[in-house]
């Protein structure tokens, strides 16, 4: 697996702050410029301390809808469990991977990778 970027997910800077006009008369057609912004980190981030981000530099999982320069966004925190894809180490590198189903449990030891984190959402363009 290629990885192009790696790293925590780190909160956005407010570039400006939200106030209330106290001019009087018609409204400066420019005030929704002091609305608060979107911030995706917000929205899409559970456990900050517990989530980092990777961006993906191949194409090995397009059958799982992942596709080259997507971004994984990866909790530590959760368990891997069912219908869930995770971010493993195998053999020494890094591989995404779908929850094994019992009769792929039972053909594979326990030892044959190691949790790194649940993938909680991928984000790729379109």
């Amino acid at each position: 697996m290629e990885i192009s970027d790696f790293g925590k997910i780190k909160r956005a800077k407010p570039k400006h702050r939200a106030e209330v006009s106290m001019q009087t008369g018609f409204p400066s057609p420019a005030t929704h410029y002091l609305e608060r912004t979107v911030d995706l980190s917000e929205v899409l981030v559970k456990n900050k301390e517990a989530t980092f981000f990777v961006r993906i530099g191949g194409s090995a999982w397009e059958e799982l809808g992942i596709f080259k320069n997507d971004v994984l966004i990866i909790d530590r925190s959760l368990d891997f469990v069912r219908g869930k894809l995770a971010l493993v180490v195998k053999d020494g590198a890094f591989e995404v991977m779908k929850y094994p189903t019992k009769e792929e449990q039972q053909k594979m030891s326990l030892d044959a990778f190691e949790l790194w984190g649940v993938i909680t959402y991928v984000i790729h363009s379109l």
